[in-house]
Parts: C-alpha cells; sequence; structure tokens
C-alpha cells in the first residue's frame, strides 16, 4: 500500500484510468465482434453500420491509448476487407 500523501492520490488515478480503460476496450471488442457476427450470418446491410460503430469505436480507444494506433488501423483495415 502506498504511503505518502502522492503516491495514494497516484493509486485513486490508477483505479480510475484503468476503469476508463477497460470500459473503452470491452466498446472495441464488442463492436468488433458483433460486426464479425452480422458477416458470418451474411446480413451485409446490417454490418456496414456496425462497421462505422466499430470503427467509431476503435478510433476511440486509440486516441485515449487504450490501444496503439497501428493496432485500431490494422483491425480497421481487416474489417473493411472482411465486408468486401
Amino acid at each position: 500500500m502506498p504511503i505518502t500523501t502522492s503516491a495514494k492520490k497516484a493509486l485513486r488515478q490508477n483505479k480510475t484510468r484503468h476503469a476508463r480503460n477497460i470500459i473503452k476496450k470491452d466498446a472495441y471488442k464488442k463492436a468488433v465482434t458483433n460486426f464479425r457476427k452480422l458477416i458470418t450470418q451474411k446480413k451485409h446491410e446490417e454490418a456496414r453500420a456496425a462497421l462505422s460503430l466499430a470503427f467509431q469505436a476503435l478510433d476511440k480507444a486509440a486516441k485515449t491509448k487504450v490501444i496503439e494506433k497501428n493496432k485500431a488501423s490494422r483491425l480497421k483495415s481487416r474489417l473493411a476487407k472482411a465486408l468486401k
């Protein structure tokens, strides 16, 4: 456990940021799996809408450094390729 005041504050900040990061990570993973599920079911019109939501979630995760920018780009590329 932290002893100094600054270490206690750092721990509080880390907990808050960790919770926020988990929410964003779950959001992009859920969006990607939802899109892939629609692709396997051959629902292409619904998949187009889901692709947009997946792109949004990936961009938000990359912007706040939950995932790397290149990982977001790679996933977006692969998802767009899967829709074609």
